[in-house]
């Protein structure tokens, strides 16, 4: 449908969509026109398979070419969600992990509540062929699933995109939603919390807890994934770095 008008003031802002190993350049371009259909503009890239910038993404972007060429690129997916306080993951399977599970327009609402208290939030997209491993949703604090003809779910990127794009937008004409009763506290950010993880797990494998390392990987997205949903503010990661510091120079027992 045609309805470009540049005399109208264009909407921006809104989540950062990051995504993860994109591979083909004209899907991130197909990826930017839906967000900035919806009024999205922070796009992030982590690891682009075809290398960045890309022309056929430019190309495909159509009018949201100058969202494309804004794109940053990282090399990891920490990287891309350092700034981030709370980011929701998108996946079309059911994951053994312990995790909030969100319709759409539950997660558009959640990140329209947070971003309008001044937080900044993300919504991650996996992949073309595989999508979102499992260290990548446990570093989200919640997952979004979108309903679809069982026997045919899978979405294209732009598609998924697209689709959650519009929820934010419709979420904007939502009656205003309550606060999270945090106060005056800050969330902490994702870099702050990916800190926290990696202090923690150098600590429990020094301690033996982490020492068989056939098992290690599923421990550590349990961990992360436990400590993720309890949305820790900035003073509750220093406050837990802290003691695993005090316990890290007490002495063990008996000596």
């Amino acid at each position: 449908m045609a309805g470009t008008d540049k005399r109208q003031d264009p909407w921006e802002g809104g989540p950062a969509v990051i995504l993860v190993k994109p591979q083909m350049g004209e899907n991130i371009g197909a990826a930017a026109r839906a967000m900035f259909n919806f009024g999205l503009t922070d796009l992030r890239l982590t690891a682009p398979r075809d290398g960045w910038p890309n022309e056929a993404a430019f190309a495909m972007a159509a009018g949201a070419e100058e969202v494309a060429r804004a794109a940053t690129v990282h090399d990891s997916l920490g990287g891309a969600i350092a700034d981030l306080t709370y980011v929701v993951a998108t996946t079309a399977r059911g994951r053994d992990m312990a995790k909030p599970v969100l319709a759409p327009h539950e997660a558009a609402e959640e990140l329209r509540r947070r971003h309008e208290a001044g937080e900044k939030v993300g919504l991650l997209f996996g992949g073309e062929r595989s999508g979102l491993s499992n260290d990548d949703i446990a570093v989200a604090d919640a997952a979004v699933t979108i309903p679809a003809n069982p026997a045919f779910s899978s979405l294209n990127l732009g598609q998924a995109v697209l689709l959650l794009s519009y929820e934010w937008m419709r979420s904007g004409q939502a009656p205003e939603l309550p606060s999270s009763g945090r106060g005056d506290a800050q969330p902490a950010t994702k870099a702050e919390l990916l800190g926290l993880f990696e202090h923690l797990e150098e600590a429990l494998v020094r301690s033996g807890f982490l020492g068989i390392e056939e098992k290690r990987p599923g421990m550590v997205r349990n961990l992360r994934a436990m400590l993720t949903r309890a949305e820790l503010t900035d003073q509750e990661v220093r406050t837990l770095r802290g003691i695993i510091v005090s316990l890290e120079r007490a002495e063990p027992p008996g000596k």
